[in-house]
């Protein structure tokens, strides 16, 4: 019960204080519960757990779990967040068990991205006649030409549109706003998804946000997702597609037409500018490639 309790305390500083987003927190208090349950078995509470518990536990998740490194720094993050803010706000001094445990090296990885090529055919096999598919085109056409998050585009409200100035108003990570420009065939699409299709799938009934299920309710992320892997499905593009990739591609494009990291910075909302140096990464990757391919000596 004690770790209930406390977890929830943590949940709710992470919601007030921190304005993490909803998966953040679910992250964060995922990890914790494992953490928890992994400590019943020896029945302890997280009150009490040792650096020796930590370290036992990590080691369980790697090798009975097979976690990743990237997954077993996350969770160390979030267990150590988690007795910060135990120590910081408890009566009581708790000694951070984590101090002396080092983050499990992660290697860098490049995430996929579509070329303008593959962009063009994914969004041509489209149809803009049907009220479905003119949906899911105006959303793709979003998170590419906007570089949003998904979680981004499915909370748009129709008064985030500022249809004369062409601009998003978005709440991104952490509860920040942030302006963001429309690209002119998203515009397009915007217009004809209003005009076409909303009101079709709406049916007579009411809504805020800007994109919709059948049900006349938000269009959820795992819709989106799923909606996504059938249309790659169609044009059969070999890499692991996700509504995440259209936004890694929006920067790389950007990039590799000689767009400035900290503007790439702004318009994704990155708070840390080394987030999207991975960007200058993947355009130094592509150039290799066009030299390799078309270079005598490459």
């Amino acid at each position: 019960m004690k770790d209930v309790v406390a977890i929830k305390r943590f949940k709710k500083f992470l919601q007030v204080e921190k304005g993490l987003s909803q998966n953040s927190i679910y992250s964060y208090t995922y990890d914790l519960k494992k953490f928890s349950e992994f400590l019943a078995q020896k029945s302890k509470d997280i009150m009490d757990a040792t650096q020796e518990d930590i370290q036992q536990f990590l080691k369980y998740e790697k090798n009975n779990k097979n976690n990743s490194s990237r997954t077993l720094a996350r969770s160390l993050a979030a267990i150590r967040q988690f007795y910060n803010f135990m120590s910081d706000t408890m009566e009581i001094n708790i000694p951070n068990p984590t101090e002396k445990i080092e983050t499990p090296h992660v290697d860098k990885t490049l995430p996929d991205y579509l070329t303008v090529s593959e962009v063009d055919r994914l969004f041509s096999s489209i149809s803009e006649d049907d009220c479905f598919e003119l949906r899911d085109k105006t959303i793709f056409e979003l998170l590419y030409s906007s570089g949003l998050r998904i979680s981004e585009a499915v909370e748009l409200k129709l008064s985030d549109i500022d249809f004369s100035n062409q601009f998003l108003t978005v709440i991104g990570k952490g509860n920040k706003q942030r302006m963001v420009p429309i690209g002119k065939e998203a515009m397009r699409l915007i217009n004809k998804y209003l005009s076409e299709s909303r009101n079709v799938i709406l049916n007579g009934r009411e809504a805020e946000f800007l994109f919709i299920s059948k049900k006349g309710s938000k269009l959820n992320r795992k819709s989106v997702w799923r909606l996504l892997k059938n249309y790659v499905n169609r044009v059969d593009i070999d890499k692991n597609i996700t509504p995440h990739t259209l936004r890694h591609s929006f920067a790389t494009h950007l990039i590799e037409n000689g767009a400035d990291l900290r503007s790439v910075q702004e318009l994704l909302g990155h708070m840390d500018i080394s987030t999207t140096q991975v960007y200058t990464h993947m355009a130094k990757k592509e150039l290799q490639k066009i030299h390799k391919r078309f270079h005598p000596k490459g």
